[in-house]
């Protein structure tokens, strides 16, 4: 770690965004025992006092007694397998009943859940020379049906999601590694080369487990044929009692969970469907439900229904990005049966000059300032968090005026209807985003710039548990992307870059394949790109590897199949007395046993 790097660090503790811990954790990595890190601390002037920790001390003496927690997600859930959990709703929902051996605070450090610790270099867990980590589980945990929770689930996992005919969305973190049983109570990730982000495999969204005893039948092509798909068992705080697929899921308290006087809540009730503007009512106004989920409202409205007095809307900084997505592929043309098929070209989009004039039309500091206030600010990156992985080279601008003078150049003349065209293709494109008040009024944005500059727009909204379900059947699933045109915003469910960059790596593509279940859903591809990322996975210094993922996003950006909107924001709702644990880096149930409510 160079000197940069270093004061970065502590002036996060100082500014009290990273933890005493957290910063203890950081240095390890790079070779810095925990008395050297507090020592380097104590020379920078940090007191013991100067940072909070990452997860607030849980003040519960009992198990049980706080009643019904009643939850309301606009975006229904569909699933509770969390292999196949496409979208953020599904992985909320099967989140409540399965856990990773640990989570990401809101402080960027790891907090562990099934593990007994977290691993680093002091405790044995880390290896030097980054090729393996070792957890420790926790003893004495349950599955809900009573089996006991072992190493073995855990490596079954592993067998589970790396199988290619599961095509699991989980795949990417348990392919190139290898995983072995110590004990009972022990297992070791290796990996096949020096690897700096090891907090992958088995952590967070994308680690939670499922029980061997009932899935160890359902592995491979098979896999979505396990009932236990809509009736989970898992090791939560809350186990399984009823699911309607978009609609409602119950869950009630587990006597025997394993953290002490958890959970809080007696019956959890998650409620879907709807729209944000109507759950952010339901909670700041009415007070019908405790909390609202992912509150992508206009602002000046979410600050009308605070003046209630009722409930508040919390803000947390996150690595998500609402984004535009200009297909590479034609989604009008088969090949082999398969719509967007990699191996076609938009007939517009392959000309350059088309996805820079696309990219002059948006117009950033509009939607800021009109649509999500509070919510998010404009930027020109995709990958904007941590701070010390923002590309300082990236120019976001809008004119009008400038897409003219690009699209002239390039030869494409408009018709008599004021359309442009060349070569016999039109500039008419279908846009397509899921139905939310800001996105449509997004949308409403695009189009209007769009004309001015002879593009035709039109606008399509599909209701969010089509747009972002798993349903191979629908063509109007993001993943598919059948259309010209589309906008969402990506996660970023870790406090590290590598897994949410992967998202545009060749070996990613969303094809039929795969269920569509690949993460690259542009079917962009760079080689000099791909190279960056495989490099980066080995890359043990931590300035040459955020130099890396910089140029990474400068290359996706520069290309202008990816057209950045708003680094979000966590907007979420809840009664003034309801006390959530909230990460913007995770989940948002990612801690539901420690959620309660004050007097």
């Amino acid at each position: 770690m160079d000197e940069n790097g270093l004061r970065e660090l502590i002036g996060r503790v100082k500014r009290g965004t990273l933890s005493r811990r957290g910063f203890v954790r950081r240095m390890a990595a790079v070779g810095f025992t925990a008395p050297m890190a507090t020592q380097l601390l104590a020379i920078s002037g940090v007191s013991a006092q100067t940072a909070p920790e990452a997860v607030p001390p849980y003040p519960g003496t009992r198990r049980g007694g706080g009643g019904p927690l009643r939850v309301l997600y606009w975006q229904a859930q569909t699933l509770l397998n969390p292999h196949f959990a496409v979208g953020t709703t599904n992985q909320d929902a099967a989140r409540v009943f399965y856990e990773p051996l640990a989570g990401w605070a809101a402080d960027g450090t790891l907090h562990p859940i099934l593990a007994a610790e977290i691993p680093s270099v002091d405790n044995g867990g880390l290896a030097e020379d980054g090729r393996s980590v070792t957890w420790k589980l926790k003893r004495g945990v349950k599955w809900h049906d009573g089996q006991d929770f072992s190493a073995d689930d855990v490596v079954f996992n592993w067998e589970y999601g790396r199988h290619p005919a599961t095509a699991g969305v989980t795949s990417g973190s348990y392919r190139g590694v290898n995983v072995v049983k110590v004990d009972d109570h022990t297992v070791r990730v290796e990996f096949e080369r020096p690897t700096p982000f090891w907090a992958d495999t088995f952590v967070a969204s994308r680690g939670m487990l499922i029980p061997k005893h009932k899935f160890q039948d359902f592995v491979g092509a098979n896999s979505r044929d396990a009932p236990t798909n809509l009736r989970p068992v898992g090791t939560g705080a809350y186990r399984f009692v009823s699911f309607t697929p978009g609609d409602t899921l119950r869950g009630e308290l587990n006597p025997t969970y394993h953290a002490e006087n958890r959970p809080f809540f007696d019956t959890l009730e998650i409620k879907g469907g709807g729209d944000a503007a109507s759950a952010a009512r339901a909670v700041l106004q009415t007070g019908d439900f405790d909390f609202a989920w992912s509150l992508r409202v206009e602002d000046d409205l979410l600050r009308r229904l605070e003046s209630a007095g009722r409930g508040v809307v919390s803000y947390l900084p996150t690595g998500g990005i609402e984004h535009i997505q200009l297909n590479r592929t034609d989604p009008n043309v088969e090949v082999n049966g398969e719509r967007a098929h990699a191996s076609t070209q938009h007939p517009a989009f392959r000309d350059p000059a088309v996805r820079q004039a696309i990219a002059l039309l948006v117009d950033r500091d509009s939607v800021q300032r009109f649509i999500y206030g509070r919510g998010g600010v404009a930027t020109g990156n995709f990958l904007n968090q941590p701070p010390r992985f923002a590309s300082p080279n990236t120019r976001p601008e809008f004119s009008i005026e400038k897409a003219n003078e690009v699209l002239d150049a390039a030869g494409w003349v408009r018709g008599r209807d004021g359309i442009r065209a060349k070569d016999g293709v039109r500039l008419r494109f279908v846009f397509q985003t899921s139905v939310s008040a800001p996105r449509q009024r997004t949308q409403a944005i695009v189009k209007q710039a769009a004309l001015r500059a002879g593009i035709d727009i039109e606008l399509k909204s599909v209701v969010g548990s089509v747009f972002f379900s798993a349903d191979v059947g629908n063509p109007d699933t993001y993943t598919k992307f059948f259309a010209d045109i589309q906008m969402y915003n990506t996660t970023m469910p870790q406090a590290d870059p590598q897994l949410f960059m992967n998202q545009f790596t060749s070996w990613e593509l969303s094809t039929r394949e795969n269920r569509w279940q690949g993460r690259n859903i542009t079917r962009w591809h760079s080689d000099e790109y791909d190279a960056l990322f495989r490099a980066a996975e080995g890359e043990l210094d931590p300035v040459r590897r955020a130099a890396m993922f910089i140029r990474m996003n400068d290359l996706v950006v520069g290309s202008n199949h990816i057209i950045p909107l708003m680094n979000q924001r966590l907007v979420n709702g809840h009664l003034k007395n309801l006390r959530p644990v909230l990460s913007g880096w995770e989940n948002t149930l990612w801690l539901l046993r420690d959620w309660h409510r004050v007097a």
